[in-house]
C-alpha cells in the first residue's frame, strides 16, 4: 500500500477518535431517574433515581448512572464520621445535577477506615480522608443510606407543588431563613432559600424523624 495512503488513513482514524472523545456523555433517559419519581416497595422504604434506599448498594447506583462516583470518609469537629459519595454532574433526562450519597457503612467500620486512610485534608467542617483501595471496595457493596440532589438549574416552587404536591409541613430555619418542604410519605426534605437554587434530600421514610428533628431544633414551623 502507497505510503501516503497509509499516512491517510492513520490520520483520519486519529481524527475520528478525537471526534468520539469530544461528543458529551450521553443523558441517562429512564422514568425511574426522575427526581419526582419516587415509589415505596415496602412500608418505610423509598426506591428514587433507579435504586432503594437502604437496601441498593453504592455500587448499583454507579451501574445506573454508568459513571464512578467519587468517595471520602469525613470526620466533622465534634468527632462523628460518615462516607459520602459525590457525583460531580449527571445529566438525567435532561435536568443537570450533583449528587452526594451517604452509605450505610457500620460504625464498628468506620475507626478502621479513618485509620488506614491513605491522605487527610481538612476542611472548614472537619477532615476529609481518602480511603484505602480495598475500603473504597467495601464501601461500593454497603447500601446508600440517603441522597441530597442538587438541580443545576433553578428550579421554581410551583414545579414541585405540581410534582409532589403541598408539604405535610414546612419549617424555617431561624439562622438561615431557608425553608424545608416536608413529605414524609416520601421521605423528603426539600429546601428552598430564597436566591439560592433548591436542595432536594431523600431518606427512607422510616428514618425520616431522624431528619426533620435536627430542623425543629434550629427552626419554626409555619403555618
Amino acid at each position: 500500500m502507497d505510503k501516503k495512503i497509509i499516512l491517510g488513513v492513520f490520520a483520519l482514524v486519529i481524527v475520528s477518535i478525537s471526534a468520539l472523545l469530544l461528543i458529551p456523555s450521553a443523558p441517562t433517559d429512564t422514568p425511574d431517574t426522575l427526581p419526582w419519581k419516587i415509589s415505596h416497595p415496602t412500608p418505610g422504604t423509598s426506591r428514587v433515581f433507579g435504586f432503594t434506599l437502604g437496601q441498593s448498594s453504592l455500587g448499583d447506583a454507579e451501574k445506573i448512572f454508568k459513571e464512578t462516583t467519587e468517595v471520602s470518609l469525613f470526620k466533622t469537629a465534634e468527632g462523628k464520621m460518615l462516607v459520602e459519595a459525590f457525583f460531580d454532574e449527571l445529566n438525567l433526562n435532561g435536568l443537570k445535577a450533583k449528587f452526594v450519597m451517604t452509605v450505610a457503612v457500620p460504625a464498628e467500620e468506620l475507626n478502621g477506615m479513618f485509620q488506614r486512610g491513605l491522605r487527610m485534608n481538612s476542611t472548614p467542617s472537619g477532615k476529609r480522608i481518602t480511603l484505602a483501595a480495598d475500603d473504597l471496595a467495601r464501601v461500593r457493596q454497603l447500601p446508600v443510606s440517603s441522597v441530597t440532589y442538587l438541580p443545576t438549574p433553578k428550579l421554581e416552587e410551583a414545579i414541585f407543588t405540581k410534582r409532589f404536591g403541598v408539604p405535610a409541613e414546612r419549617i424555617r430555619e431561624t439562622k438561615s431563613g431557608a425553608v424545608h418542604w416536608l413529605y414524609p410519605q416520601h421521605g423528603l426534605d426539600i429546601t428552598l432559600g430564597g436566591e439560592e437554587k433548591p436542595l432536594l434530600q431523600y431518606v427512607p421514610p422510616k428514618d425520616f424523624e431522624l431528619l426533620r428533628a435536627p430542623l425543629l431544633a434550629q427552626g419554626e414551623i409555619l403555618k
